[in-house]
């Protein structure tokens, strides 16, 4: 079976999701970092797996479902710490961030009998899952992260690996990304999240 990995920052206001900031104030973008956190890792809990481990960056909290291991996150870039993430792995291993609660246990259940990797494109050209049948932290390191061209670049890194596509999906970066996302996975916790917030505001998408 498959190692799960999620890799994500405690949802501190003015730490997380500052993107958000404004319309959101810090607290609400927190808010919904927690939500779309709780919601990813319920995913991940409610996913067949051989062992679910949450990558961290901060301290657990009330939103952490039982069943993982916590591993801190390592210094560096973001390449760095998820070729970390990886390192902590035996065996097949599949990688997603805190940002897609959109998620679902169907879409995190792979089988590498088939294939070396799967990738996990994300419309604003990153990318949300990463999966790798002998987990190489080479395959990351390296990777310029946080740009149009990073999902383009790790895909290159696959290059002679047999890779299976997930589907694209949408990162929550940006207010219209939180608009959407809450519109597609209407009942969790995210969705519940923002229409708690946005009830008072107008014209939030």
């Amino acid at each position: 079976m498959t190692t799960l990995l999620v890799i994500a920052k405690e949802p501190r206001p003015g730490h997380v999701k500052t993107r958000l900031t404004p319309p959101f104030t810090p607290h609400e973008a927190a808010a919904l970092a927690e939500a779309a956190l709780a919601d990813t890792l319920e995913a991940v809990a409610r996913t067949p797996a051989r062992r679910r481990v949450l990558v961290l960056q901060g301290s657990p909290g009330p939103w952490l479902p039982p069943g993982f291991d916590v591993v801190r996150q390592c210094s560096g870039g973001l390449d760095e710490r998820l070729a970390a993430a990886f390192a902590h792995c035996t065996g097949p291993s599949l990688l997603i961030g805190m940002d897609t609660p959109q998620v679902t246990p169907r879409l995190l259940t792979v089988d590498f009998g088939d294939c070396d990797a799967y990738f996990g494109p994300a419309e604003d050209g990153g990318f949300w899952a990463l999966g790798l049948a002998d987990p190489d932290p080479s395959l990351l390191r390296g990777v310029p992260m946080s740009t149009s061209g990073t999902g383009a670049a790790q895909r290159a890194r696959l290059a002679g690996l047999r890779v299976r596509d997930l589907p694209r999906l949408r990162d929550v970066d940006t207010a219209h990304d939180a608009w959407s996302v809450a519109r597609q996975a209407a009942d969790g916790r995210f969705a519940a999240e923002f229409a708690r917030i946005t009830t008072p505001m107008v014209g939030v998408r």
